[in-house]
């Protein structure tokens, strides 16, 4: 049913994926700081979503595109909305870290349709569309379809996790969670991409995801890919931006005693 705009979202993730190869550990990456020194920007950020913008503009010229860097633009009343994140990862990005993604979804009248996720340096393209399954092909696989990890028991599970670029003014940063959680888990991983994370408990990589203070474009696309695979979405704060628990039922059920 949204077999052109998921070839249309694919296409352009890989592009975008050009860009970022193109200044990564490389000497003109212009970094920047957006809301504290936490929180980083790179000309690769900024070109990436204006790119998005002008090929989505010029294909769509009803639609509208909410990015990270840019905010809205385009149809204010179009029933379709594009959300981006350009470089999911930047830190990791600037750093000259490998984990790093574009992130893509569209959404019609405030539901998710298309999911995409491309982390070019990896070669790791995660795809999904409404009621059609999520999908990994990269340099590994050909494409396959995904499934959430079956285990049931946190003391075998690996966790990803994340912290607020606030977390040293705000008490409130994810540190207790993680002390409650970690004598019970097998491990936790802090990979530094939202969207990247929850790809990969869609993949089973991981077993299980939680963070806080998440923005929309961080999780648009790579929540639908995770529910395509089988996973839950469980939102646990109101007060803290997007914060959110991923996995199977089950040890969504599990992590919920622990973090709050």
């Amino acid at each position: 049913m949204y077999e052109a705009f998921l070839e249309f979202t694919t296409s352009l993730a890989k592009e975008v994926g050009e860009i970022h190869l193109s200044y990564f550990r490389g000497d003109n990456l212009g970094i920047d700081t957006k809301s504290n020194i936490y929180d980083v920007v790179t000309r690769a950020d900024k070109e990436s979503e204006e790119y998005i913008a002008s090929k989505v503009l010029a294909q769509f010229p009803d639609h509208k595109i909410l990015g990270e860097e840019g905010g809205y633009r385009g149809n204010e009343s179009a029933d379709y909305v594009w959300v981006v994140d350009p470089l999911d990862g930047t830190n990791n990005y600037s750093q000259g870290l490998p984990v790093f993604c574009v992130s893509i979804a569209l959404q019609y009248k405030g539901e998710t349709i298309v999911g995409v996720v491309y982390a070019p340096y990896l070669d790791e393209l995660y795809t999904a569309s409404k009621g059609g399954g999520a999908f990994l092909q990269s340099r590994m696989c050909e494409k396959k379809q995904l499934a959430v990890s079956k285990k049931q028991e946190l003391n075998v599970s690996v966790l990803g996790t994340g912290f607020p670029y606030d977390k040293d003014v705000n008490p409130d940063n994810n540190s207790e969670n993680l002390a409650r959680i970690l004598p019970n888990i097998r491990g936790v991983r802090r990979m530094g991409a939202a969207a990247y994370d929850i790809c990969c408990v869609a993949s089973g990589f991981l077993d299980g995801y939680w963070e806080q203070c998440l923005q929309i474009w961080d999780v648009c696309a790579a929540n639908l890919i995770l529910q395509e695979a089988g996973g839950v979405v469980y939102y646990y704060k109101e007060n803290r931006g997007i914060s959110e628990i991923v996995g199977n039922e089950q040890i969504v059920s599990e992590i919920r005693k622990y973090v709050r």
